[in-house]
């Protein structure tokens, strides 16, 4: 009767947590596909120009990530104490983080998005069309950073349902204005590729004006005034970073491999480049889920590190795991299977543009019950129980010592179509969950880091 129980209470908190997550996690690769969708009648080469910039973004979006991560690791474990003096002042070193690196961001963007672009393309149209794309949308660079800091402060201490609420009115308003200043629609300018742009600004700069008025309206445990947020001593900050400095380096160098993985589809050519753009939006939307469990996966195994009960935490641990096993296995057969339904959704694709995503997303299919395994693996067990070192090793050997070298290889050196190029790539995720399953096992990834 008491496993019962517990079991219940497992389901109900991993529900009432991976849930809202997970729904602002498909809204937001919702909008992401929609915005493909938009911009695909535009051609091939501003399909690859929006692709390749967010690559830049996708750069800046991970170290907020890894920053924001790792802030989650002694976010949750404070809360499983209800220490919430201790909860802003983190809060506080994360938002100062991600706005310091935001503007970085930003400066090279704004001022140097062509050297950004030939980075990734020497084709001059995608070159000419992501550089305007990069300098508008580099201004919605900071307001990421903070809105995220404090959407992932929120879901750590169970409030997964605002981000997701203010993630619904940023979906509306961007798709919205995409479409308005895309295509010119009822008196607005026809700005094409710029209208992307502009939209996603408009819609970063609604959601941190609805996330703050949410948390200071009813003056909740983040409510923190700016003494609070940044009430930190030398010792606090030490051991803060001790924490998460394996996480922010692991975000940081694991999102470069992914820019690296894009500069290697690049040099096949541009319909590559869109294929990988194309693909990669439909399968994000089946990525959801993952993302879902894992965040809850940190915040319940967090919580129980932190309360003492260590015993659960590793129950938890091993219950997410195999939740994400056997939901990878179940979405990679609906992927394999719709594949060819859902790029009929995007019209002006060439033959050639749609067989060579099809192959892509079979490819995908394939790698997502390794994919959603190692996303709940990684940010889940291993941060959440706070063996940060182990998992930042781990993650950045895969992607560097496997996946980086043979991407360029099968696309420099066997000159491999795209999908092949993938495929081989996909390989470090089976290394990566070959070496953390043993891991989880020895439960030395159990410390409590508050």
């Amino acid at each position: 009767m008491r496993i019962i129980e517990r079991d219940k209470a497992f389901y109900k908190s991993m529900f009432a947590i991976a849930l809202p997550i997970t729904l602002q996690n498909l809204i937001t690769s919702s909008l992401n596909m929609i915005d493909t969708l938009m911009i695909t009648s535009l051609g091939e080469g501003s399909i690859a120009a929006v692709g390749l910039a967010n690559q830049f973004f996708f750069f800046y979006a991970l170290i907020a990530f890894g920053i924001n991560s790792g802030s989650s690791i002694f976010i949750a474990q404070f809360w499983g104490k209800k220490d919430t003096d201790n909860i802003k002042k983190v809060l506080g070193l994360a938002i100062i983080l991600c706005g310091g690196v935001g503007v970085i961001f930003t400066a090279v963007a704004l001022f140097k998005p062509e050297y950004i672009m030939m980075f990734f393309t020497k084709e001059a149209d995608v070159v000419r069309l992501g550089s305007d794309y990069l300098r508008i949308v580099s201004l919605s660079y900071i307001i990421t950073g903070i809105s995220f800091a404090f959407s992932v402060a929120l879901r750590s201490i169970e409030q997964a349902k605002t981000p997701m609420v203010v993630s619904g009115i940023s979906f509306v308003t961007n798709t919205v204005f995409n479409y308005l200043l895309i295509f010119g629609k009822f008196g607005f300018p026809e700005l094409g590729i710029k209208g992307a742009a502009y939209g996603t600004l408009i819609a970063r700069i609604v959601e941190i004006i609805f996330i703050l008025y949410a948390i200071y309206s009813d003056k909740g445990p983040l409510a923190g005034s700016l003494k609070e947020l940044t009430n930190w001593n030398k010792e606090f900050v030490f051991k803060y970073f001790k924490t998460t400095y394996p996480v922010i380096v692991n975000e940081t160098f694991w999102s470069l491999g992914n820019v690296m993985y894009s500069v290697a589809y690049a040099k096949i050519g541009k319909e590559a480049t869109a294929a990988v753009q194309i693909a990669n939006t439909i399968q994000n939307i089946f990525l959801v889920i993952s993302r879902g469990l894992a965040n809850a996966c940190t915040v319940m195994v967090g919580n129980k590190i932190g309360a003492n009960e260590e015993k659960e935490a590793y129950s938890y641990a091993v219950k997410y795991l195999f939740i994400a096993t056997t939901s990878g296995l179940f979405l990679g057969v609906i992927l394999y299977l719709t594949s060819g339904f859902t790029l009929k959704a995007f019209n002006g694709l060439t033959d050639e543009l749609f067989h060579t995503s099809k192959k892509m997303l079979a490819v995908m299919a394939i790698y997502l019950i390794a994919k959603m395994f190692n996303g709940t693996l990684i940010v889940g067990v291993l941060r959440g129980g706070g063996d940060t070192t182990f998992s930042m090793l781990l993650e950045m050997g895969s992607v560097w010592l496997v996946g980086v070298p043979l991407a360029f290889l099968g696309a420099l050196v066997f000159k491999l179509p795209v999908y092949y190029v993938m495929a081989i790539v996909s390989l470090e995720e089976v290394v990566k969950a070959t070496i953390g399953l043993p891991r989880v096992i020895s439960k030395k990834w159990i410390r409590n880091v508050t």
